[in-house]
C-alpha cells in the first residue's frame, strides 16, 4: 500500500471532482432515470478522469522546476523524487492510451472532445499559461468540454444555452479566484511559479471576480426563469438563493480566509460549502424529478 499511495497522489484523484460537470446534460435534462444515458454518462466522467490523471502527470514532469520552488507543490511524488520520472511517464502513457481507446469505443464525437481537451491542456502547459487573462480563460473553455462531452453521451430534449455560460462564468471566478490566493502569498517565488501573475494585480483580480461573479449570478438565475426541463416548472427558481450563497461563500474564503489556492479541496473540506451543495442538489431532484 505504501507503494501505491505516491503513484495515487500522482494522479490527484482530489481534482477529479471538476470532471462532474460532465453530468450537467444528463441532469438538468431530467434524464436520471434513463438507464442508458446515466451509465454512458458515469463511463464519459469514468474516461475524463483517466484522461486528467494522465494530463496531471505531464503537467508535473513539464512543471518539475517550478514545483520543486513551491512550499505546496514541491511535495508532489515526482517534484519530491519519490516517484521517478520514467515511471511517471510510463504511467502517464498508459492511462492515456486507455483513456482514448475507451473513448473512442464509447463515442466517436466523445473521442473527438477528449482530443480537444488534449490539445487545449498541451497548449496552455507549455505556451499560454503564461499569457495574463488568456490562462484564465483557457481554463473556463476546459470546462465548456466537459460539459460538450455530457451532451455527446446524452440525446438531450431540452438543453438551456444559459448553462453553458454560468459553466464559463464559474470556471473564470474560481480561475481568478485561485489567482488572486496566490498574489497574496509571501512564500512563493510568483514570476517562477506562475509567470502570468507577474501582470496581475490584486485590484485587477477583485473587478474581474466582482464581473465573473455577478454574471454567474445573472445566468443562473436567467437558465431558471427559462430553461428549466419541464415547462412551466419554476421551483428551480428556489435554488438560486443557494447558488447566490455558494459564491458569496467562497468569495469569503478568498477574502477572509486566504484559502481558494486549490478550489476542489474546499468542496472536500469545509462544511458550509458542501452544506450549500447538499441543498442544492434536493431542491434539484424535487424540482425536475419528484415535482414533475
Amino acid at each position: 500500500m505504501s507503494f501505491i499511495k505516491p503513484y495515487l497522489k500522482l494522479i490527484r484523484p482530489k481534482q477529479w471532482v471538476k470532471n462532474v460537470f460532465i453530468f450537467i446534460p444528463l441532469v438538468f435534462d431530467g434524464q436520471l432515470a434513463n438507464r442508458a444515458a446515466f451509465l454512458r454518462t458515469c463511463a464519459g466522467f469514468a474516461l475524463l478522469c483517466l484522461l486528467y490523471a494522465a494530463i496531471y502527470i505531464f503537467n508535473d514532469l513539464n512543471d518539475l522546476e517550478a514545483d520543486q520552488a513551491h512550499p505546496k507543490k514541491k511535495s508532489r511524488p515526482v517534484a519530491a523524487g519519490i516517484v521517478p520520472v520514467r515511471n511517471a511517464v510510463t504511467l502517464a502513457a498508459a492511462l492515456l492510451c486507455l483513456a482514448l481507446g475507451a473513448g473512442f469505443a464509447l463515442d466517436r464525437t466523445f473521442f473527438k472532445v477528449q482530443l480537444a481537451l488534449l490539445t487545449i491542456n498541451f497548449f496552455y502547459t507549455k505556451y499560454l499559461k503564461k499569457e495574463v487573462i488568456l490562462d484564465v480563460i483557457l481554463i473556463g473553455c476546459l470546462f465548456l468540454l466537459r460539459v460538450i462531452a455530457g451532451l455527446t453521451l446524452v440525446t438531450v430534449k431540452v438543453f438551456s444555452p444559459w448553462l453553458f455560460l454560468m459553466t464559463f462564468m464559474i470556471a473564470l471566478f474560481l480561475g481568478f479566484g485561485k489567482r488572486r490566493t496566490e498574489m497574496i502569498r509571501s512564500d512563493i517565488e510568483k514570476d517562477f511559479v506562475r509567470p502570468a501573475l507577474s501582470a496581475y494585480s490584486i485590484t485587477l483580480l477583485d473587478q474581474l471576480i466582482t464581473v465573473v461573479s455577478s454574471v454567474t449570478i445573472l445566468s443562473y438565475s436567467l437558465y431558471t426563469f427559462s430553461g428549466p426541463t419541464l415547462p412551466g416548472n419554476n421551483l428551480m427558481m428556489l435554488t438560486i438563493p443557494v447558488v447566490v450563497y455558494g459564491i458569496f461563500r467562497y468569495q469569503y474564503l478568498i477574502y477572509q480566509e486566504k484559502d481558494a489556492e486549490a478550489p476542489e479541496e474546499i468542496l472536500i473540506s469545509d462544511r458550509l460549502f458542501q452544506g450549500a451543495i447538499l441543498l442544492y442538489v434536493l431542491i434539484v431532484v424535487y424540482a425536475l424529478y419528484i415535482h414533475g
